[in-house]
């Protein structure tokens, strides 16, 4: 099968599975587009970035928090809006808590970033020692509430808050010499500071949730032996499209159109950035072996903006459901070509 790229973007295409084990083609169309200092509508920049094959980590792969994913999920039934980088502490001075913000339209999603501090743990209960200041601090599920606990001696003792397994702060053994001097989250919710080492807080960042935590596992379906038995290698009935979407439900949203402001707070060097969504039509068609087309036109449902360096990508998609298999598409254009063409 052949993709003509006529967008001036990347493209590319894959194969996706219903759990009627119905096969879909899937196009993808990713644009790298540089973040604009003065308000205006961010432009494409010349050097595109490759679709992602495989997802990324902060760190060892399924002990730290993801960085990106794979760019080629079936389906997404909302746009994800994620950001990567750094909290920078306004006016250049040094401050102990501040709070950083997206807004992208209508929607907004806003948290405290606060400087290191550890558990004080004492015969009256354990408490948070006083932050210490900072100028930047990068945002990512590694700081924040969550973790592991695994110091007892005890493997039985031992456990971890699924909500987010990679953070820091949480714990499920409360002994002082557990706790004393173990670190708190770097973020949390406005209005909610961690005050328990045992508490239950949602972490705060704004980047991919992992594929096995508790945010997306309850949409990934059932695998029990009845699945082993009747239905391996396909997709389990109880499977949904939500455990595509890689951000947070607070991070997901109504299809962007184009044109639509975007605005970060304390999330740049400048402290306020407003730029502006290109608007782009990103049509997909399909071209039978036997004759005959399918024009679509791709959703754009992901926003990844990579505050620390100044670009960000956007993600079209267009999935069709096949009779049979690829094989009865001969060739895909990606964007528009001539009627000569």
């Amino acid at each position: 099968m052949e993709i003509v790229n006529a967008t001036g973007m990347t493209a590319g295409y894959t194969m996706g599975v219903e759990p009627s084990g119905r096969e879909l083609l899937v196009v993808v169309v990713k644009g790298t587009f540089a973040i604009p200092q003065d308000g205006g509508t961010a432009e494409l920049l010349a050097v595109q970035r490759p679709l992602i094959t495989a997802d990324t980590f902060t760190g060892a792969p399924g002990y730290s928090a993801p960085a990106e994913e794979v760019d080629f999920a079936p389906r997404k039934l909302r746009c994800d809006v994620l950001v990567s980088g750094s909290a920078h502490a306004p006016h250049g001075e040094p401050a102990q808590r501040i709070a950083v913000g997206v807004r992208l339209g209508g929607w907004t999603k806003v948290f405290a970033v606060v400087g290191d501090r550890h558990w004080e743990a004492g015969l009256s209960g354990c408490r948070a020692s006083a932050p210490l200041p900072f100028m930047t601090k990068a945002i990512t599920y590694d700081v924040a509430f969550g973790g592991v606990d695994e110091r007892h001696e005890d493997p039985a003792r031992h456990a971890a808050y699924m909500a987010n397994p990679v953070g820091r702060g949480w714990h499920h053994n409360l002994q002082a010499r557990f706790v004393d001097g173990a670190p708190l989250p770097n973020t949390e919710e406005l209005g909610r500071p961690v005050d328990a080492p045992d508490g239950v807080f949602a972490p705060m960042a704004l980047g991919p949730l992992g594929r096995g935590w508790s945010g997306r596992l309850p949409h990934a379906g059932t695998y029990d032996q009845d699945w082993i038995d009747n239905t391996f290698p396909f997709l389990p009935a109880d499977f949904r499209d939500d455990y595509y979407q890689a951000a947070p439900a607070d991070q997901q949203i109504a299809y962007p159109l184009g044109g639509e402001e975007m605005a970060l707070a304390n999330l740049t060097p400048e402290g306020h950035t407003r730029f502006s969504l290109p608007s782009r039509d990103v049509p997909v068609t399909f071209f039978h072996r036997k004759g005959g087309h399918e024009e679509t036109r791709a959703v754009l449902d992901t926003i990844a903006i990579h505050a620390d360096q100044g670009f960000m990508t956007l993600a079209w998609r267009s999935t069709v459901p096949l009779r049979k298999n690829m094989f009865e598409i001969s060739s895909i254009l990606a964007g528009t070509k001539s009627r000569g063409w």
